[in-house]
């Protein structure tokens, strides 16, 4: 009797072992809309974009959005990145489907709406930057659960920060993500995929 107890509790702890994995994996592949809640992903917030008009969550109600944190000074992962989803946005495009980027600083204290505007002007001028007081940047970070420390001092310090990109519905809801090393076709599957959301 008592085997047969033992057995039974290790039977249910492998099914939910396995479906959080499975649930897990879902999530991180974005194969497609995952309801972790009903709500739009983060938390309220009110920034500037890089034309000095203010912007909050409402941004992302309405449109498909790839949402990406970085800094301008970055010398690598930030303008790959944003290069990438440049180019996958412009594919989908000509197929007729689209999807807006946004690109949050993490270095709010160099990057102005005037440097932005340049940033990722020189990608598309369809990308909206997104900075503001520091109080405010980092309230929004927190609510996103992103990552970031200022490296390093004086005026070439860098910035550690999560190097996810954050795919959201057209609801704000959370859709997926891509990490910074995604591969291309997984990548462009999963853009397609948000597009259509």
């Amino acid at each position: 009797m008592r085997r047969l107890a033992l057995f039974r509790v290790a039977l249910w702890a492998m099914i939910a072992l396995f479906g959080g994995a499975a649930l897990a994996l879902t999530f991180m592949r974005g194969d497609g809309p995952l309801a972790i809640a009903d709500q739009p992903y983060g938390t309220p917030f009110r920034l500037e974009d890089q034309n000095g008009r203010p912007v909050t969550e409402a941004l992302f109600r309405g449109r498909p959005s790839a949402v990406f944190f970085g800094y301008t000074n970055c010398p690598d992962v930030c303008p790959t990145t944003m290069s990438e989803l440049g180019a996958y946005r412009e594919a989908l495009k000509a197929k007729g489907k689209d999807f807006q980027i946004v690109f949050v600083t993490v270095d709010p204290a160099r990057d102005t709406p005037d440097f932005l505007k340049t940033y990722v002007g020189a990608i598309s001028p369809d990308i909206v930057a997104l900075t503001g007081p520091q109080a405010d940047v980092a309230a929004m970070l927190k609510g996103w659960g992103v990552y970031w420390k200022k490296v390093g001092e004086g005026r070439d310090y860098a910035m550690d920060h999560t190097a996810t990109t954050f795919l959201l519905d057209s609801g704000g809801r959370l859709f997926g993500t891509l990490a910074y090393d995604e591969d291309e076709t997984s990548a462009k599957a999963k853009l397609e995929r948000l597009a259509a959301s």
